[in-house]
This record gives C-alpha cells, structure tokens and sequence, in this order.
C-alpha cells in the first residue's frame, strides 16, 4: 500500500514541476497546485480507508513520511497563494515589512512546538508509536486542522505537525526569496544596463526565453562562444526586467519535453515565415 501511495506523490510532485515551469504568475501557479495536491490527497486518502496496513510500521512510515510528504505540498502552497494575494501596494518598506511578519509567524509555530520540530528535525523514532498510529490518537498531542478531530481514519496525532513543519521550512525560503528581491530591486523591481533603465519587459513565459538563451548559447552567437550561460542569462534579465530563477533546472524539464524540445523555436522561426511572406504581398 506504502508504494502505491509513495507512486502517487512522486507523480504529483512531476506535475507540479512542470506546472510550476509553465507559469511565471505565482498565484495562478498555486492554485494549480493546489488543485492537483487535492486530487492526489483524495487517492491517497481512498487507498488507506479501504486497505489496511501490514504491520505497525508500515503505518507508521506512512503517516510520519508519506503523508506529510503529500500534505505540506498543500499547506505550502496555499500559504503562498494567501500571502502574496495579499502583499500590500505600498512601498519596498512596507511590504518587506509585511513578509517579515509573516515569517515570525511560522517561526512562532516553530517555537510554540519545539519539542515535537526537534523530533522532526532528529527524526526520533522512540514515540513513533504514540505519534503516528491512529488507535493512539490523543486530543492532548493534536494540535492542527479541525478535520484531524473528525477524521479519525486518516489522521494521527502528528502527522499535519510534520507536515506543517516542512511546508513552513520551504515557505520562509520563499519569503526570505522575496524580500532579498525587493532589497535588490528599489527601484520597482527596474533593472539597468550601463547606468540606463531598460524599458523592455519580457511578457512570454520564462521557459520561452530560457529557451532562447540555450540556443543562442549553443550556436556560439555571443562572443563566439567565449561566454558562460549565467552572464547571457543575467544580460537578459537585465535587458528584459525579470528574473528566471534557475533556469539550469528549467532546461532539464525543456529536455524531457514530450512532443517538442524547441516548441518556442519553432513558434519564432514560423512567425518569420509568415512576416516574410506577408511583406512580400
């Protein structure tokens, strides 16, 4: 059963990749997400109800790891989606301001459950029986989700715990992501190329240009190929206003594109074609 539903998540966890590089918007970006951590719970959440668990620790493994696994995904990004729907049209100030407040919020969780994070952090095995069976449940060791007191066949005493912890721990490197960015980028996130603002905006997804900048430096175009991929790549941002993040991993996932790994040069070189043979009319 463990394997089936360790399937599942790395399946999920596929799709969420591929969705997280197909949108630049990081709100339309979780909300996919979330959409399809919700359909791999309810799967999961069937096969545990309607199988049962071939030994203590199997159970055990799949409450403490697996599902936390799968549940933190959701809990990261619905806090993501709810954090910056909400960030402030302030200043630089005020909304670093307001994403510092959010992270002393999770940290706060951290400090209100020390005991149980440094059980999570040392990954103690010595109450795992308590924790993380279900015939153990303890309303005096629940602490999250009003569904863990109703749920009694899908929930232990911990396991939304851990998975709160490890979707906390990946959201402060988000925010902490965010706010180094608004420290860089004062002046409304503008970028300069030789002391002049470029007014160029990059409006098509970031794939498309992480695309591009693999092409260009594969053919050698720039300096005859006596250049690395990161300074083209920081050029662009530059020239471009955007930031691509990390466009190595990008690439990978264009690699194992299934139908096209050049969908975006392809689409160029047919807009081409078509300005061409329209002009010639």
């Amino acid at each position: 059963m463990n394997k089936l539903c360790v399937k599942i998540v790395k399946d999920l966890e596929k799709e969420l990749k591929h969705i997280e590089i197909e949108n630049d918007d990081i709100l339309i970006t979780s909300e996919k997400c979330i959409t399809k951590i919700r359909q791999a719970l309810k799967e999961t959440r069937k096969i545990v109800l309607t199988n049962e668990f071939k030994s203590k620790s199997d159970e055990i493994e799949f409450f403490k790891i697996i599902k936390p696994r799968l549940v933190s995904k959701f809990i990261y990004y619905a806090k993501i989606f709810k954090v910056i729907s909400k960030v402030p049209k302030g200043n630089v100030k005020v909304q670093k301001k307001y994403l510092e407040n959010e992270l002393r919020v999770m940290q706060t969780y951290f400090n209100d459950h020390l005991l149980f994070y440094h059980y999570y952090q040392k990954n103690g095995h010595h109450s795992d029986e308590l924790f993380f069976l279900r015939k153990n449940k303890n309303i005096n060791i629940q602490f999250d989700f009003e569904e863990s007191y109703s749920d009694d066949e899908f929930t232990t005493n911990l396991d939304t715990t851990f998975s709160k912890f490890k979707a906390f721990e990946k959201a402060i490197i988000y925010f902490n992501a965010e706010i180094v960015k608004l420290d860089s980028n004062q002046n409304n996130n503008s970028y300069y190329l030789n002391n002049k603002k470029s007014n160029l905006t990059w409006t098509a997804k970031k794939v498309y240009l992480v695309e591009l900048i693999y092409a260009l430096f594969g053919t050698k175009a720039i300096n005859n190929g006596q250049i690395e991929i990161k300074e083209i790549a920081e050029t662009f941002e530059i020239m471009f206003n955007i930031k691509l993040g990390d466009y190595y991993r990008t690439f990978q996932e264009i690699k194992r594109r299934k139908l096209s790994n050049t969908k975006f040069l392809r689409q160029l070189s047919a807009n081409l074609e078509k300005q061409i043979a329209e002009s010639e009319k």
